[in-house]
């Protein structure tokens, strides 16, 4: 059974799934890019080891398909606000923000 680049796909699912669950607590959503990346990374090692057919066969390219995973569930987070117009979470455009 060949679930190489389907075990990509489940460390996206889960950190976003857990960044979900952070949203819930009074944890500052600005650390969920570094929460998922970190988790991301764990996961990808883990995942390294547990699955035979992983498309990563050492710890460093392990960890960066893990935290690359992980980023990019934030990332399907955003555009998913951005396409149903939500708020966005810790950005409010002050001056420092702003170019002019």
């Amino acid at each position: 059974m060949d679930l190489g680049i389907a075990g990509v796909a489940a460390i996206t699912v889960i950190c976003y799934l857990a960044a979900q669950g952070i949203k819930a607590t009074p944890i500052d959503s600005k650390w969920l890019p570094v929460i998922c990346g970190m988790l991301g990374g764990i996961l990808g090692v883990a995942a390294m080891f547990l699955m035979p057919d992983y498309p990563a066969t050492d710890g460093i390219t392990a960890a960066a398909v893990g935290v690359v995973s992980g980023l990019a569930a934030t990332g399907a987070n955003q555009i998913y606000k951005q396409l149903s117009g939500g708020k966005q979470d810790g950005s409010s455009e002050g001056e420092e923000g702003r170019m002019e």
